[in-house]
C-alpha cells in the first residue's frame, strides 16, 4: 500500500451530503483530495472547512454528464499532480414516481448522472491508472442497488446497473493493480430528500382534477421520507467505509453501510420472494 501522503483522490458530487463528508475525511487523513462540484456557487461551505483545518483539498468544477468537463478536470489534476490514485463516484440523485407516469426523458436524465456519467469518468481515468499500475475506483451505490423499492424504479435500476457494471469491470482491471469497489448505504441522514426529483407528471393530491391510481401510495411514500432520513445513519459512516476501501491493502468488493442495510440484506437472504415483498411494503408504506 502506498503511503497515504502520496495518494491523489478525485471525488464527484461534493457540494453536500456523502460527497462533502468523503472529501473532508480523505483530506483529513492526508490524501490530497480534488473535491469536484457541478455548480461552484455551492463550494463555499467545503472551502471554509478546508481553509479552517488547513486541509490538502482543492475544488474543481466537474459535471459528470459532460465529457469535456470530465476531461478538463482530469487534465488539471494530471497537470498539477501527475497521477490519480483514487476516484470516488458519488454524484447522483433519485427520481421518484410510478414507472407508468415517468417520462422516458426523465429516466434517461437520471441514468446520465447515476450511470453513464460514471462510465465516462471511469473510461477517462483507467488509462492513467493502468500506466501507474495502481488505482482505486470506489462507487457509491445503495441498498437500492440490491433491493427494489416502490416508486423508485428509475433510481433503483440505475443502481442495479451500476452494480453489474462494477462486478464486470472488476475482472477486467484487477490484473493492472486497480481495485473497483461498491459502497452500499442504507438510509443516510443527508439532504438526499431535498435533492430528490419528483416526476413532472406525478399527481400527489387526491383533490387534483386529474385522477391517478397511484395517489395513495405516492402520498404514503413521500410522507415517510423525512422521518426515515432523520433517523438514518450519518454520512460519516459512509466516509469511513470509503477511506477503508481507499487505503486497505485488499479492499472488499462491497461495503454495506448502516444497521438498516445490514438487517435488510440479512432478511433478504432468509426469506422467500413473497415474504420479502410483504416486508418491503410494510416497512416502506406501512402496510402488508
Amino acid at each position: 500500500m502506498k503511503n497515504k501522503q502520496q495518494l491523489i483522490a478525485l471525488i464527484t458530487g461534493c457540494s453536500s451530503g456523502i460527497g462533502f463528508e468523503n472529501s473532508l475525511n480523505l483530506a483529513r487523513n492526508g490524501i490530497y483530495t480534488y473535491a469536484t462540484i457541478r455548480n461552484l456557487n455551492k463550494s463555499k461551505e467545503i472551502l471554509g472547512y478546508a481553509k479552517r483545518d488547513n486541509l490538502p483539498l482543492k475544488i474543481l468544477r466537474l459535471d459528470v454528464t459532460d465529457r469535456e468537463s470530465i476531461s478538463g478536470a482530469i487534465d488539471k489534476i494530471i497537470g498539477e499532480k501527475s497521477r490519480i490514485d483514487i476516484v470516488v463516484n458519488n454524484a447522483g440523485y433519485s427520481l421518484l414516481g410510478p414507472l407508468e407516469q415517468l417520462h422516458i426523458d426523465e429516466i434517461k436524465e437520471e441514468f446520465e448522472t447515476n450511470f453513464f456519467g460514471i462510465i465516462k469518468l471511469i473510461q477517462s481515468v483507467l488509462p492513467i491508472m493502468r500506466k501507474q499500475g495502481y488505482g482505486r475506483i470506489i462507487n457509491i451505490s445503495s441498498l437500492a442497488g440490491r433491493i427494489g423499492f416502490p416508486l423508485s424504479s428509475a433510481y433503483v435500476s440505475s443502481k442495479f446497473a451500476l452494480e453489474g457494471l462494477v462486478d464486470s469491470l472488476r475482472y477486467e482491471v484487477q490484473r493492472f493493480g486497480i481495485h473497483v469497489c461498491l459502497i452500499e448505504p442504507g438510509v443516510i441522514k443527508t439532504n438526499f430528500v431535498n435533492n430528490m426529483k419528483l416526476g413532472t407528471n406525478i399527481i400527489t393530491s387526491s383533490n387534483s382534477n386529474n385522477y391517478s391510481p397511484y395517489v395513495e401510495i405516492i402520498q404514503k411514500r413521500i410522507s415517510a421520507f423525512k422521518p426515515r432520513f432523520e433517523k438514518g445513519s450519518s454520512a460519516g459512516e459512509v466516509a469511513g467505509k470509503v477511506l477503508e476501501a481507499a487505503t486497505s491493502e485488499n479492499p472488499k468488493q462491497r461495503y454495506l453501510v448502516g444497521e438498516d442495510a445490514l438487517k435488510m440484506m440479512e432478511k433478504r437472504k432468509n426469506t422467500t420472494d413473497e415474504e420479502f415483498a410483504r416486508l418491503v411494503m410494510k416497512s416502506v408504506l406501512g402496510r402488508d
